[in-house]
C-alpha cells in the first residue's frame, strides 16, 4: 500500500505532502509509515490519500475486539515488537531493517 500526505500539517513536520510513503503495517487501523526522519511511526489514515491499495500477500491480518485492523509482515507481527524496536533492542532493530529493505526495494 502506498499513500501520500493530503496537505501540509504542522502536527506532522516529519511528513512531506505529495511524497509517496509505503505503509509498513496497520495497527489499530493506523498506518505505520517510515517518516522523513527514518522512524516507523503510526499515523491516522485520514491524513493520507491512498495511491495504491495493494497490500503484501504475506501480511498477517487480524481484527481486534473493537473491529480495528492489525496487519504486519510475519517478522514484525509479534506482540511487543515495536516496543523492542524503540527500546533499541539489537535483534528487533536488525529484523525491522532487514524487512524494510526488502519491502522498500520491492516497492521501487
Amino acid at each position: 500500500m502506498i499513500v501520500t500526505l493530503r496537505a501540509p500539517d504542522p502536527r506532522f513536520p516529519d511528513l512531506t505532502p505529495d511524497q509517496p510513503y509505503v505503509v509498513l503495517g496497520i495497527e489499530a487501523d493506523d498506518y505505520r509509515i517510515l517518516n522523513d526522519r527514518g522512524r516507523p511511526y503510526l499515523y491516522s489514515p485520514e491524513i493520507f490519500t491512498v495511491l495504491d491499495t495493494r497490500e503484501p500477500a504475506d501480511w498477517v491480518s487480524e481484527v481486534g475486539g473493537d473491529n480495528e485492523r492489525y496487519a504486519y509482515p510475519p517478522p514484525l507481527n509479534d506482540c511487543g515488537f515495536f516496543e523492542d524496536y524503540f527500546d533499541g533492542r539489537p535483534e528487533a532493530v536488525a529484523t525491522f531493517w532487514r524487512v524494510m529493505n526488502r519491502r522498500l526495494s520491492a516497492a521501487a
